[in-house]
C-alpha cells in the first residue's frame, strides 16, 4: 500500500494517526511510501450511511459492544477503512471497516 498523506488528530484527548494510501504493487514513486499491511485475520464490518456519521458510529459499536461481547482482540497492526465510489453523502452509501484480530 502507498501513503501520501499522514497526519495526527487528537480525539478525547488521545491521538490517532491515519495515513491515506491505496493497493498498488509497482516501484513505489519518490514522493510516496509503502508502507506492508501484514496478512491478517480480519473482522470485516459492513457499513451504510451518509459518511462520516455512519463511520464514526460503526467505530463506536465495534469498540463498545462487538469487541467487548466477541472472543477477539485487537491484533494489534493498522486498521482498514474501505471507501467504495459512490456519493458518500447518500443514507445508502456502503463502505467497510478492516480490523486485524487475534
Amino acid at each position: 500500500m502507498y501513503r501520501r498523506l499522514t497526519d495526527t488528530i487528537y480525539y478525547h484527548l488521545k491521538s490517532v494517526t491515519w495515513e491515506l494510501g491505496t493497493a498498488y504493487q509497482n516501484e513505489t514513486p519518490d514522493q510516496l511510501e509503502a508502507t506492508e499491511i501484514p496478512a491478517s485475520k480480519w473482522a470485516i464490518f459492513e457499513v451504510r450511511g451518509a459518511m462520516p456519521d455512519a463511520i464514526q458510529k460503526a467505530w463506536q459499536q465495534i469498540f463498545s459492544e462487538w469487541f467487548p461481547s466477541s472472543s477477539y482482540e485487537h491484533a494489534g497492526t493498522p486498521e482498514l477503512e474501505v471507501y467504495l465510489d459512490g456519493d458518500a453523502t447518500k443514507e445508502d452509501y456502503y463502505s467497510e471497516i478492516w480490523i486485524p484480530v487475534k
